[in-house]
């Protein structure tokens, strides 16, 4: 039997390489248009208003730290004499603003109180988890961010009929130790704080201790000389705002351990006592124990550990992540801790 030549050979092995090629070729730009569509829809979906009445807007502020985009929720209805407070809300690892709007549920509780709420974004190219970056100070990255966010914070009050005697700020994780940063750096620019399941101040300097404070470890030191010094606070005593502490302890991600440094921290920093433990339950909700600490008969620390609540927002939306509906309203804890401290700072 005659042998093929050579070029019979080679030519069906082209014309195989070639249709290989070609199925390889369609089932990348298959894949690609897929991976664009997830995309568009991603996107698509981080612009869509979460649901409830008013206006869900956009904007972005340019920083030390660079730029970070924001969105403002705007109440419905404001009348041109009006001016109202301001809530700044920092979303955790993982999230985004709007996620972090849907998960709370924040912006229904703000339609029916009437004020404005803040989410600014993390940047993934500042942070491939989208955490922000409150624990790298010895760098200064954490400074810089603060000082971007707090544009954000400033563009808001210069665009919108702002309040700027009544802002305070919250935050979930790493949200919550940013908001801590914000408070002890920039303390007259907020009448009260919250941290939801956040590291306590001064526990982490750089990300290689930001891991074993995470766990409890690292905790700043207690004497009163020594707190301002671990906290990094502008100042301490009269200035700092007042706190409120949330922490479920059952969290795995955030040790339970830094809900009572962060308090001890406050406190120390504000010259509070702590007064009597309490447990309150509503209904079938998770239990949660409260200690308020106090000066001269106002308190500058509450600290609240809700009982079987992990690492999620308590009272949040059901079935998202970083969420858990059975825990107490952390959202309804939060406005109505910074109410009260809106009305306090007004009467001194």
């Amino acid at each position: 039997m005659a042998r093929r030549p050579p070029t019979f050979a080679a030519s069906a092995f082209t014309r195989a390489y070639q249709r290989s090629l070609k199925a390889l070729t369609n089932a990348t730009l298959r894949s690609g248009t897929r991976i664009a569509g997830e995309v568009t829809r991603a996107a698509a979906k981080q612009l869509k208003p979460p649901r409830g009445p008013g206006d869900w807007l956009s904007g972005m502020a340019i920083g030390p730290g660079g730029a970070r985009r924001y969105h403002l929720y705007r109440p419905p209805d404001i009348q041109p004499s009006e001016r109202l407070p301001l809530l700044v809300m920092l979303h955790g690892c993982g999230q985004t603003g709007r996620d972090f709007a849907v998960s709370t549920r924040m912006n229904l509780l703000a339609a029916r109180e009437r004020f404005f709420v803040l989410y600014p974004e993390q940047d993934r190219l500042a942070h491939p988890q989208g955490c922000w970056n409150w624990y790298d100070r010895r760098s200064g990255k954490a400074d810089a961010e603060a000082a971007t966010l707090m544009s954000a914070l400033d563009q808001a009050c210069t665009l919108y009929p702002v309040d700027r005697e009544r802002v305070a700020v919250a935050g979930l994780s790493a949200g919550a130790s940013m908001a801590a940063l914000l408070a002890t750096r920039y303390p007259v620019r907020f009448k009260a704080v919250a941290m939801h399941s956040g590291v306590a101040p001064g526990a982490a300097r750089s990300p290689a201790t930001a891991l074993g404070a995470m766990r409890g470890r690292h905790v700043p030191p207690m004497p009163a000389t020594a707190v301002g010094k671990a906290m990094g606070a502008a100042a301490v005593f009269t200035t700092l705002p007042p706190l409120l502490v949330l922490h479920g302890d059952a969290d795995v991600v955030v040790s339970a351990s830094n809900a009572g440094s962060t308090a001890e921290v406050w406190a120390t920093a504000t010259g509070a006592k702590p007064g009597a433990e309490r447990t309150l339950q509503r209904g079938k909700r998770h239990a949660m124990r409260v200690t308020e600490f106090k000066r001269g008969g106002r308190t500058f620390v509450m600290l609240c550990e809700v009982a079987g609540l992990g690492h999620a927002w308590s009272g949040g939306a059901p079935r998202l992540p970083f969420s858990d509906a059975a825990g107490p309203s952390a959202t309804r804890l939060i406005w109505a801790f910074a109410a009260k401290q809106f009305k306090v700072a007004a009467a001194v």
